[in-house]
């Protein structure tokens, strides 16, 4: 059984993955002036860098 603290940063991963998928499937596409692209495009950076952050905690402690 995993501990609380691991299956929170579990959690936390899906839920960035889908808002990531969002962004990237509906938010850009529906963005219709450059300042809004502008910000999902930063905001799509900080999610993949907040998931990679996540795998490798998850990854750390799963060992």
């Amino acid at each position: 059984m995993l501990d609380d603290h691991v299956y929170d940063l579990m959690m936390q991963m899906i839920a960035e993955n889908k808002s990531l998928w969002r962004i990237k499937n509906n938010y850009k596409t529906d963005a219709d002036c450059d300042e809004c692209r502008d910000f999902w495009n930063r905001m799509e950076k900080d999610k993949e860098e907040h998931i990679s952050e996540l795998g490798e905690l998850i990854k750390s402690h799963m060992s």
